[in-house]
């Protein structure tokens, strides 16, 4: 791990509080509108039921919650948690006067300590959040801790492709390009640099699934996203 990354990923939701003005922009541009894709087709993998109780970590501008709330009408109640407190604040502008306003809150908190009894949710996600958490498996314990026997998390993660070629274009990409154009729309060149080297290094397709299973999810499975240019993780209590 590099200083950039091990320093950062102790004051990360500082970093994001910076660029929270300018993230959502920045996620669709950098992403090609990809992302919001990639967040209905998560929707689609929430477990089986309907009143759903949902756990939304690294909310950050709710899009997550957005996209499940507008997408199915399974979820009775949601809850997303951050401790970029400025990123929070502009996802409860967002859903302010939505239909499904009243079924979701806010909290500021960390996925390495979730301020929640165990047996809790029916479902725990988090997108592009889990590879900036300064304990991985700790996290993943706690998801699995909050989460009713029976319930499932799903983890979003941007990745870097197994295909020879599409890897060395992602690559190309993800080095070049995307740093030029998150300092451009948020005129912080440190925090897409961040990002970018997070993705490179941060474990991914079977590697991840093995630490989901040591925490103790059940059929772990990582479903690629465009090729692998990003992954929806899935486990089950």
């Amino acid at each position: 791990m590099t200083k950039i990354q091990e320093h950062s990923r102790e004051n990360i939701h500082k970093m994001f509080d910076q660029i929270s003005p300018t993230y959502d922009l920045a996620n669709r541009v950098m992403t090609f509108n990809l992302d919001q894709i990639w967040r209905r087709k998560m929707v689609r993998m929430l477990p089986e039921g309907k009143d759903l109780f949902v756990l939304d970590c690294a909310t950050g501008t709710a899009d997550q919650l957005i996209c499940m709330m507008e997408n199915t009408k399974r979820v009775k109640r949601a809850i997303g948690i951050d401790l970029a407190a400025e990123m929070v604040a502009i996802g409860e502008k967002k859903v302010q006067g939505k239909p499904y306003a009243d079924a979701l809150s806010f909290q500021i908190a960390s996925a390495l300590e979730l301020p929640f009894e165990e047996n809790t949710f029916d479902c725990v996600t988090i997108s592009f959040g889990i590879r900036n958490v300064t304990d991985v498996k700790k996290a993943l314990a706690e998801f699995y801790r909050v989460l009713k026997p029976g319930g499932r998390v799903l983890i979003l993660e941007g990745t870097v492709p197994k295909m020879r070629w599409l890897r060395a274009i992602h690559l190309f990409y993800l080095r070049n390009f995307l740093p030029r154009i998150g300092q451009m729309i948020s005129k912080n060149n440190y925090a897409y640099r961040y990002l970018n080297e997070t993705i490179e290094t941060f474990p991914s397709g079977e590697a991840f699934c093995s630490i989901m299973r040591d925490v103790g999810f059940g059929d772990a499975k990582a479903n690629l996203q465009t090729g692998g240019v990003a992954t929806i993780y899935s486990g089950n209590k």
